[in-house]
């Protein structure tokens, strides 16, 4: 997100919204506080999962859950849970709230149990209208205390049915995130010959028919009207819009509700369901073969099915034929259209080729390849190269062998001369000084060196072993009859230990057997990487590099020609707070695209194009070239603190070049972090609370949102937002600028309209 200060001439004026009552605002009035409460003997705690997990079990019984409403999610424990779970745990983060803090500074705690409780939650007093200008409601929004109660239902459908989805649901789950579907399309896949994705109709909302399904859906579970009808309210509302096939789910945009993605895939849980079903008949058939025909002995493929859902992106593999994919395709849509009653775009859930067509999955480009591609092997050059750099090392370590002997000559020559001198002006008489320890070590070094040389050295040993070996007259028996057997068997231990170490002929069979050994294992595993080219095929996932290039471009980090320039709009920010939003859109990319296979390009993104162009933006504002720049930052961008301590905050050039496909994470796109802009506004009167989820700070800054790029976020969406102000802290700043915070984590309530 983008931060600059605005001066302005004129004052400012406070316009509340026409649909909003005055107390909804956090402003220089004073606050409206509930009634003290009389103080329980057991101040309320929050639950640990395992003991919400205990709690919600407890109320399973003849196969259903019920009064969860009544015994759960009005219980004040599990509120103020709730309320934990919504707060942004940064390094600066307070000690969590407890009930008196929030029952003071934003809603009672025990007056909203009792509300739940009875029934008499009032969801439109709790919710928050944001239209554009000239249009209708665009935009239904929830206050903090709808957003606690949202919460707490996900907490308790989280428990209910997170172990009941299917194996391949993603999005929404604890672990189960993009880059956990990524990889198990990239390591359990095999041979993929069709696949296809199922595109919803967005121009429909989630209607009447779907949600009175949804109801049904949970009620096979849950028998709790009173839940029930509070998620029908919170639809009918458009406080939780299911519309899928949009374009805001995943991203932090300030529409996407605490309760669309359990809610999604409770939906479509169903559909799951179905899919195993028919993975397990197509597994179970067995293949069709002749007992007199000669076939049998043709290598076989089994057929099998492969899905991937992440919220509403569904992904369908085959390795089988394209009329069994056009089958299952058919099936699918049938499903999903008469059974669900979602409006299927028919024309964009078409089947495509594994091999020759790339499909896009969650932002990525998805393809079939062999197995070398992946790991492909050594070419020709490098080979050459190899055996070029191992013949330098040769020659290296010989220049090093010759100077190590000509400097151990001239210290031989220096130590004897220095002996010499003081014996002879020690008239021969015992010297006063010690140096027998320092030159026995220094020889006992040269020694272990030159022997350990002339072991592995077949060209020296040869002479010596023949010298030694020739000539065993101790061989005859008659002679080795008159000899002392010590002296016998101290010469056979000889021999033995000769023919060990210095035998050139088995030395050079080992070396040999070696060589023959590399080959063989060279041979075998360019048979198993041909075997496996044509039998096998594997995923190949790529960021979409067009795509990048293109936001790039649009977002102003580079020029017509493609190479790094300054953006004006931040040269009115501080230093850090420039390198701050420079590393939040880096940071974002490189952690979303880190599966992919051409990481590597998005890594040249992020050291080149974002880091020159935070220099030359830095450069810009003070009037100075890049290259004094670079000299008073570094590449690493680095900054100086108050107390003069070093901090990064860009990715070093180190750090990027370390990071790979190493974490399972869910990490949002940089959509969210590009197409917004927050305008700070020349107030910095702390009038206002902060806008951050239960943060009490008065010591805010009003920041105005602006939308940047209408390609990256859906205007029709965040239209209602554009010059909304909000006031935030400096800690709840800073996670905005790197990106650790979006508007999702902002009270709606504490929105402002200021002129």
């Amino acid at each position: 997100m983008v931060f600059f200060f605005q001066r302005t001439s004129a004052s400012l004026r406070i316009f509340p919204l026409p649909f909003l009552s005055p107390a909804r605002f956090l402003s220089a009035a004073p606050a409206v506080v509930s009634p003290p409460e009389i103080p329980n003997a057991v101040p309320t705690q929050p639950l640990t999962k395992p003991q919400l997990t205990t709690l919600v079990l407890s109320q399973y019984q003849h196969g259903k859950f019920s009064n969860l409403v009544q015994n759960i999610i009005s219980s004040p424990s599990v509120l103020l849970t709730a309320c934990h779970n919504l707060i942004h745990g940064g390094p600066n983060s307070p000690a969590p709230p407890t009930t008196d803090s929030i029952s003071t500074n934003f809603f009672s705690i025990t007056d909203m149990s009792e509300e739940i409780r009875q029934n008499r939650f009032d969801f439109n007093s709790c919710t928050l209208k944001i239209a554009n200008e000239g249009e209708s409601v665009s935009l239904v929004l929830p206050n903090l205390k709808l957003k606690v109660l949202i919460e707490s239902i996900r907490m308790v459908l989280e428990v209910i049915y997170d172990d009941r989805f299917a194996t391949f649901s993603y999005g929404g789950r604890v672990g189960m995130g993009r880059h956990t579907a990524i990889r198990y399309l990239k390591n359990t896949v095999e041979n993929p010959s069709w696949w296809f994705t199922v595109s919803f109709n967005n121009k429909t909302q989630f209607n009447t028919e779907n949600t009175n399904t949804l109801c049904l859906i949970i009620g096979d579970k849950i028998k709790d009207e009173m839940l029930i009808d509070m998620i029908r309210k919170l639809i009918v509302s458009e406080v939780v819009r299911l519309d899928l096939g949009g374009c805001y789910l995943g991203k932090g945009l300030p529409q996407e509700c605490g309760l669309n993605s359990i809610l999604i895939n409770i939906y479509l849980n169903p559909f799951d369901q179905k899919l195993q079903e028919l993975r397990l008949q197509i597994n179970k058939k067995p293949p069709k073969s002749n007992e007199d025909d000669d076939s049998n002995l043709v290598f076989h493929k089994p057929l099998k099915i492969y899905a991937v859902r992440y919220l509403d992106e569904i992904l369908v593999i085959t390795s089988g034929s394209k009329g069994l994919t056009n089958k299952l395709k058919y099936q699918v849509v049938q499903f999903l259209d008469q059974d669900l009653g979602l409006e299927i775009n028919r024309g964009k859930t078409i089947i495509h080729s594994a091999v020759s067509e790339e499909i896009t999955f969650l932002g990525m480009d998805l393809r079939a390849v062999t197995p070398s591609v992946l790991h492909p092997p050594m070419s020709e050059k490098a080979i050459r190269a190899k055996k070029k750099y191992l013949r330098q090392k040769e020659v290296r370590l010989q220049e090093l062998k010759n100077r190590r002997e000509t400097n151990r000559k001239k210290l031989a020559m220096k130590i004897f001369t220095h002996v010499h001198k003081k014996l002879k002006t020690s008239n021969a008489s015992k010297s006063d000084f010690q140096i027998e320890n320092e030159v026995r070590e220094i020889f006992d070094t040269w020694a272990r060196e030159t022997v350990h040389e002339f072991l592995n050295s077949i060209e020296e040993r040869a002479p010596v072993y023949r010298n030694l070996a020739s000539g065993d007259f101790l061989s005859l028996k008659r002679i080795r009859d008159q000899l002392p057997v010590d002296l016998v068997n101290s010469y056979d231990d000889f021999q033995e230990k000769v023919n060990k170490y210095l035998n050139p002929i088995k030395a050079r069979e080992n070396l040999l057997d070696i060589k023959r050994k590399k080959e063989e294992e060279e041979e075998r595993k360019y048979t198993e990487r041909t075997v496996k080219d044509l039998t096998e095929l594997s995923i190949k996932v790529d960021a979409p590099e067009k795509l990048i290039k293109q936001h790039v471009k649009s977002s102003g980090f580079t020029n017509a020609m493609g190479r790094p320039r300054p953006i004006a709009l931040l040269t009115v920010l501080e230093d850090t707070d420039i390198i701050k939003w420079y590393a939040g859109v880096a940071k974002r990319w490189l952690e979303y695209f880190c599966c992919c296979r051409n990481f590597k390009f998005v890594k040249t993104i992020v050291s080149y194009h974002l880091r020159f162009s935070c220099l030359l933006t830095l450069a810009e504002k003070h009037e100075s070239s890049k290259r004094e720049a670079i000299k008073h930052y570094t590449k690493d961008l680095r900054v100086f603190g108050v107390d003069g301590s070093e901090a990064f905050y860009f990715p070093t050039e180190r750090e990027v070049k370390m990071m790979g496909d190493r974490n399972l994470a869910d990490v949002r796109p940089v959509d969210g972090v590009l197409g917004m802009a927050l305008v700070r506004l020349a107030c910095d009167e702390g009038l206002y609370r902060c806008g951050a989820h239960f943060c009490e700070r008065v010591d805010t800054v009003v920041y105005r949102v602006r939308l940047l790029d209408q390609d990256l976020v859906d205007g029709k969406w965040m239209g209602g937002f554009d010059r909304k102000c909000v006031a935030l802290c400096p800690d709840h700043v800073s996670e905005m600028y790197v990106g650790a915070l979006t508007l999702q984590d902002v009270d709606y309530s504490s929105l402002l309209h200021i002129s």
